[in-house]
This record gives structure tokens, C-alpha cells and sequence, in this order.
């Protein structure tokens, strides 16, 4: 008899999931962005965010939730109703990197949340105020060494991807740079730009029109191949770190509990968008790599992620602010 109703009571979930997923959307989106507004992953965020309404047929609306290294707009969608309507721009900070940092932390990032895609990948630019005599990564980790604690990089939080991207290369050159967190990479960017900061390893999305003007100069980049956005820079690992690679990823997940039938929606509408040509030319040429993959996959990446970043937090030593 038990069996009989547990077998009823999944076939009404089935039934529910699939109606569900014949009404959806029936009304605008939501898409939290865990940075502020003008930031790469906002600048990323709201460029896919258009190309998935039009792919939906409904508005997708951005909202900005910075703070504590993207864990209070992770939390916010983790304790959302799993109806399809709120989407989290998950980033490696807040699957991989912010769990292993943070003791207690409000929302498990395997159980909380249903991966659904990645969207992009995309490298840092260890990018320095015009004003550092350093024109490569050899005579910044010079100028380092020389003065122990003399220089600043500022981040999007502790335990972001750019605050680990910086941690790594001081131990890997073996300098000692004091880290300065923001409430996102913007505010970190433009106080590198007015020079209270001297350094930073910010997204290359955000980063090449800045070098392009000449308010900052880029050493290198971070990832295994220089970027098309910045051809003439080198990366870190040519520069004299051999081993050297950061990037940092993007995805959509959605609240545990979502019906598969609504996940599975917006897999494919988030694969038609992000094979909209202008979308992928747009992300390219700003050194963004699009990229998707099915939600079975994306979890199970995520959970690689984990044990990756867990490792290299510990062996830091990393702790957050």
C-alpha cells in the first residue's frame, strides 16, 4: 500500500512538473547578479541576460545583490521559491571557492542549488596603475621583493576568484602583497585607476578597454593562451611563472527543488542564446569564452571545483576578512 501511494505521489509530482514546465515562463525572470552593477560579471550577466529573454520570450530582469565574496546574493536564490523564475550568475567564487573559505556558510552549493549551464570562462589580467614602475611581471616581482608589503592589489571580496588569482601568484613568486577587498571588482577597479591601489588581477571582460585607454597597464594574463581581447600581452606563465593559469567561470543555477522539466527549458534556452552569433562575437572580442553544457555535466564539474579550490584554499592558508 505504501509503495502504491509513494509510486502515486511521484507520478503527481511528474504530472505538476510537467504542466509547470508547459506554463513557464508565463511572467518576467529574474537574474541575480552576486556583484554591483558595472563589474564583469554584471557587464557579463546583463549581455547573456538580454540574449536569454529574447531566446524565452520574456523580460529578464537584473538584479545586483553584492557582498561577502557573492555569497549573499547565492543565499538569496538558494532560499528562493524552486519555480524557474530566479536564476543565480554562479561564478567559481561562489561554488568552489567562497564554501572552502567560509566556515558556516548559509547555503550548501552542491544540495542548495540545480546547476543548469555553464555560460562563459573567462581569464583575468594582472593589470598595475600607471604609475608602478613595472612594465612586466619580471620587474613587478622585483619592485615586490624589494619592498616586502610596499604594494596593494585590491579584489572583488575576500575569497573571490581575483583575490585567490593574487594569493596564488605570491606564493608561486614568493612576494608579500597586502590584499585590499571590495564589494566587487568596479569599486576595486577604480581605485586602481585613481592609484590607491597599485595592483590587481581583475576579469580581461572588464579589463581591455581600460588597457586600451591607458587608465591601467596590463603584465600579463592568466590563462594557458594569450586572450584575443589583449593579443599583444603575455601570459604569466611565459612571463616567468611557469604553471601559472587562473580562470574564472560563469554559470546559471537555479533553487534545489526546480522541476526538471523547467531545468531542462532553460538549458535550451540558454544554448539557443549563447549560439546567437552578435552574443558570442560580443563575448569574444571582450576575452569572454561562451560556453555551454548540460545540467548533469555542469554538477558534476562544480563538484570537481570544489575539491580543487578546497585544496588550494588551504594550502594558502587563505582566511576571510
Amino acid at each position: 500500500m505504501r509503495r502504491f501511494a509513494r509510486i502515486c505521489a511521484l507520478a503527481l509530482l511528474a504530472c505538476i512538473g510537467n504542466a509547470v514546465a508547459q506554463s513557464w515562463p508565463a511572467k518576467p525572470l529574474r537574474l541575480m547578479v552576486p556583484y554591483p552593477p558595472g563589474g564583469s560579471a554584471d557587464i557579463l550577466g546583463r549581455a547573456i541576460g538580454q540574449k536569454l529573454g529574447e531566446s524565452l520570450g520574456q523580460q529578464v530582469v537584473i538584479d545586483n545583490r553584492p557582498g561577502a565574496g557573492t555569497a549573499i546574493g547565492a543565499e538569496a536564490v538558494a532560499k528562493s521559491a524552486p519555480d524557474g523564475y530566479t536564476i543565480l550568475l554562479g561564478t567559481v567564487s561562489s561554488h568552489a571557492i567562497n564554501p572552502a573559505l567560509t566556515p558556516g556558510l548559509k547555503y550548501d552549493p552542491v544540495k542548495d542549488f540545480a546547476p543548469v549551464s555553464l555560460v562563459a570562462s573567462i581569464p583575468f589580467a594582472l593589470i598595475v596603475n600607471p604609475a608602478v614602475p613595472a612594465n612586466s611581471v619580471k620587474d613587478l616581482i622585483a619592485l615586490a621583493k624589494g619592498k616586502p608589503g610596499g604594494l596593494n592589489f585590491s579584489s572583488a571580496g575576500s575569497g573571490t576568484s581575483n583575490h585567490l588569482a593574487g594569493e596564488l601568484f605570491k606564493s608561486m613568486t614568493g612576494t608579500f602583497m597586502v590584499h585590499i577587498p571590495y564589494k566587487g571588482s568596479a569599486p576595486a577597479l577604480n581605485d586602481l585607476i585613481a592609484g590607491q591601489v597599485q595592483l590587481m588581477f581583475d576579469l580581461v571582460l572588464t579589463t581591455a578597454p581600460h588597457v586600451k585607454a591607458g587608465t591601467v597597464r596590463a603584465l600579463a594574463v592568466t590563462a594557458k593562451e594569450r586572450s584575443p581581447a589583449l593579443p599583444g600581452v603575455p601570459t604569466v606563465a611565459e612571463s616567468g611563472v611557469p604553471g601559472y593559469e587562473v580562470s574564472a567561470w560563469f554559470g546559471f543555477f537555479v533553487p534545489a527543488g526546480t522541476p526538471s522539466s523547467v531545468i531542462a527549458a532553460l538549458n535550451g534556452a540558454t544554448v539557443r542564446a549563447l549560439q546567437m552569433p552578435d552574443l558570442r562575437e560580443r563575448l569574444a572580442s571582450q576575452g569572454a569564452d561562451p560556453i555551454t553544457d548540460s545540467p548533469e555535466h555542469f554538477a558534476a564539474y562544480v563538484r570537481e571545483e570544489l575539491v580543487k579550490w578546497t585544496r588550494v584554499v588551504k594550502a594558502s592558508a587563505i582566511k576571510p576578512d
